[in-house]
């Protein structure tokens, strides 16, 4: 069977969901990777993936070129022929879901992995932007599957009736390799403590507040050293413009790694690891990662952080845009040793129990095995649970079998 996985970066498919291309793969399926060309492309293609390359410029707004957009996309899901379509992000969601139905692809799979800044903006342009991409969301997300990452925002979905409860799931996050992410020793040559925020630099990700955070604990707590692993993000208008980034850098209350390929041996040198976010998260993955390294948490309460944040269990929560707060938390817990041991320790429980990759990947199966089902047949909506209430674990090689009735 072929399955199309689309998303708006590259980036994303080969961060986020490499593993769920792999298991597809491995029970024989032909997974074609659809997004916009970058520098993730060659990995992915080095992995054995065919990718097809499609421009979707982020930022745009032309309503002609947008519509152009649409009509570009119909034609790669005509060529392509999948017998199911998986997008992710909200803009992949509404273009694929319509040309999915124009080129008459039954079994549709949307992904809403955290809203962005569409839903949280107060400005009155991504006001009223949300709004249209509610309306479009309550046509287009018919007569399709909806995973959600955390229940703040499948609650709201409901109940401005944008989805269905028959076909809304809860699988929180895109999972972590708790085989690869795992805690280790770390060797200490100095009495240094070190603080990671690892992310994409946009404002609504907290990386102001860390900063200003740095500054306060810094002037308490020498010892303390604050990283920051990323870079900008050029397709985003929210992101840190290069001067900031620069006077950051001379300012020296923190180092800027810049973009880090092995997050796990990055994570596995540090002590806390903090995301200050205000942003529409789904479940962030670096504290996904981080508790599965049996890290210490601080993050905002906000949805997303608090699905992987328990106050108090594995890290703390501080209110968003509060760098005072942010700072607070940081020192509590950064000079007590034995604290972030255990902290750490229900870190590591909260990732293996709730948040293991194998997990993510069996209950989306089961929405890909639904979704085929109610596609080939007049199976009603109501008659099958959703992901979130089916089994924790499922047989990988039985989700979806080589049979007429799904399809192969």
């Amino acid at each position: 069977m072929k399955i199309l996985l689309f998303a708006n970066t590259d980036w994303y498919l080969y961060n986020f969901r490499m593993s769920l291309a792999e298991a597809l793969r491995a029970q024989g399926h032909d997974v074609v990777l659809l997004s916009p060309p970058g520098k993730y492309t060659e990995r992915l293609e080095r992995a054995g993936f065919r990718c097809v390359g499609f421009r979707l410029e982020r930022r745009r707004l032309n309503p002609l070129a947008e519509l152009k957009t649409i009509v570009e996309l119909v034609k790669v899901y005509r060529c392509e022929r999948p017998e199911l379509v998986h997008h992710f992000t909200v803009k992949c969601v509404v273009y694929g879901s319509i040309a999915a139905r124009i080129a008459s692809i039954g079994a549709v799979v949307n992904a809403l992995t955290g809203l962005g800044l569409t839903f949280s903006d107060p400005r009155l342009r991504m006001r009223v932007l949300s709004w249209i991409i509610s309306l479009m969301c309550r046509l287009v997300l018919l007569r399709t599957q909806v995973i959600f990452q955390n229940p703040e925002d499948q609650g709201a979905f409901r109940q401005h009736r944008l989805v269905a409860d028959s076909a809304s799931h809860l699988i929180r996050g895109s999972g972590v390799d708790t085989e690869r992410f795992k805690p280790r020793r770390i060797v200490r040559k100095t009495n240094k403590r070190y603080v990671l925020l690892a992310s994409r630099l946009l404002w609504a990700k907290g990386v102001a507040e860390y900063v200003e955070a740095a500054r306060l604990v810094s002037m308490e707590f020498p010892e303390a050293v604050f990283l920051i692993a990323g870079e900008s993000d050029a397709g985003n208008p929210d992101t840190v413009p290069a001067s900031v980034i620069a006077r950051w850098k001379r300012e020296g209350n923190v180092i800027l790694l810049g973009h880090c390929d092995d997050m796990r041996e990055l994570i596995g040198t540090v002590d806390l690891v903090a995301l200050p976010t205000y942003y529409g998260e789904g479940v962030p993955r670096i504290l996904l990662e981080a508790a599965a390294c049996g890290k210490p948490l601080v993050a905002t309460r906000m949805p997303g952080c608090t699905e992987i944040v328990h106050h108090d269990e594995n890290g703390l929560l501080v209110p968003p845009h509060d760098s005072k707060a942010l700072a607070h938390a940081i020192a509590e817990i950064l000079p007590d040793d034995i604290r972030c041991t255990r902290l750490g320790k229900h870190s590591r429980q909260l990732a293996c129990e709730e948040f293991a990759e194998e997990l993510v990947i069996s209950r989306t199966f089961y929405v890909y095995q639904l979704s085929l089902l109610l596609s080939r047949s007049a199976m009603p909506p109501h008659s099958a649970p959703a992901a979130s209430q089916a089994p924790r674990k499922l047989p990988l090689s039985k989700l979806l079998p080589h049979n007429p009735t799904i399809g192969h």
